[in-house]
C-alpha cells in the first residue's frame, strides 16, 4: 500500500473529526461520506470496528503506515511502561512529527516532504528520514540554505502552537527536543488503549 495522497477531507469526515488540523471543508460537512451522508443509519460498531477504527485514525494523524505502525508497536510493547503511552510517544518523536510541532511545517504531510528533501538538520547534521527517532536535547532546525524558503518562512509566521517538552530559537530557525512527552501532554484525541488490544488479538 503507497501512502495515502487522496482528500483529507473525506478521511477527517470518517472519523468524526479534523486529525489533518483546520479544515473548512470538515467544518461545512462534518459527517461521515458517501451518498447518504447524515441519512444514513449506522448500527452500533461491534469491538473490533471501534478499535480498527482507532488504529486507523493515529495512523492517518502520524502519516504512517501499516507495516511502520506494527513495528512501532511491537517496539513499544518491548520498552518499559505502559505499551500504549510508549506507543504514541514513539510516533510523537519522529522527525517529521517534531518539525510539524516546531512549525517549521504547517502538515505533517509538508514535514515529511521537508525532511525528504534536506531541509532539515539534527544536531548539525542533514537527515533525510521522516521517520528517525529523536531522542531527548536532540537539536532540530533548517538548514542555512533553507532558512529563505517561503513555504518554512509562511509556516513560522502562521504559528501559534506551543509545547512544553520542545524549545524554539526564532533567529537561529532550531528548536530543541527537550523530552519525550507525557501522554497527558499529547493533544491527540486518540484512544490508544483500543489499539493495543486489537494488536494483542
Amino acid at each position: 500500500m503507497a501512502r495515502y495522497r487522496g482528500p483529507k477531507t473525506k478521511i477527517a469526515r470518517k472519523f468524526g473529526e479534523p486529525i489533518f488540523g483546520d479544515d473548512k471543508s470538515f467544518e461545512k460537512r462534518n459527517y461521515p461520506p458517501g451518498q447518504h451522508g447524515n441519512n444514513r443509519r449506522r448500527g452500533k460498531k461491534s469491538e473490533y470496528a471501534v478499535q480498527l477504527m482507532e488504529k486507523q485514525k493515529a495512523k492517518y494523524t502520524y502519516g504512517i503506515l501499516e507495516k511502520q505502525f506494527r513495528n512501532l508497536f511491537e517496539k513499544a510493547s518491548k520498552s518499559q511502561g505502559i505499551t500504549g503511552e510508549k506507543l504514541l510517544q514513539l510516533c510523537e518523536s519522529r522527525l517529521d512529527n517534531v518539525v510539524f510541532r516546531m512549525g517549521i511545517a504547517p502538515s505533517r504531510r509538508a514535514a515529511r516532504q521537508l525532511v525528504s528533501h534536506k531541509h532539515i538538520v539534527v544536531n548539525g547534521e542533514i537527515v533525510n528520514i521522516p521517520s528517525y527517532q529523536l531522542r531527548a536535547n536532540d537539536v532540530v532546525g533548517v538548514r542555512e540554505k533553507s532558512k529563505s524558503l517561503l513555504a518554512i518562512q509562511n509556516s513560522l509566521s502562521n504559528n501559534s502552537s506551543t509545547y512544553e517538552w520542545i524549545t524554539w530559537n526564532s533567529e537561529k530557525l532550531e528548536g530543541t527536543y527537550v523530552n519525550i512527552p507525557e501522554r497527558l501532554q499529547i493533544p491527540e484525541n486518540i484512544n490508544e488503549q483500543y489499539i493495543v488490544e486489537l494488536y494483542s488479538k
